[in-house]
């Protein structure tokens, strides 16, 4: 499966304007009664803030404006981030096929 730069930048885009619904997002997380998807969208939406922090702090950094402690420990995260959400989909993928692979 090959992702491409454009692709991905665009689906970026699409989950970083989703902040506004956050509120009532947190608010179905703590009343435990959101699903399964409102779970999956909350932890994306987590996931962008974190990387976009790391970008932030690098760039601050770039401009000399921040501690380089804070900035490793946003850089590590937001690579642990990234690490934990490419895991999730290639367990995705894998499941995916495997059904396609069953026989009918």
């Amino acid at each position: 499966m090959s992702v491409l730069p454009a692709a991905a930048a665009a689906a970026y885009q699409s989950v970083a304007g989703l902040g506004s619904g956050a509120a009532a997002a947190s608010s179905t997380a703590a009343s435990g009664t959101g699903g399964f998807g409102d779970f999956l969208n909350q932890a994306l939406k987590d996931s962008v803030g974190t990387m976009k922090a790391g970008e932030q702090m690098a760039t601050a950094q770039a401009a000399g404006q921040a501690n380089i402690v804070d900035v490793v420990n946003a850089v590590n995260s937001a690579e642990l981030t990234l690490d934990t959400v490419v895991a999730v989909r290639d367990k995705v993928v894998q499941a995916y096929q495997s059904i396609m692979n069953m026989p009918i």
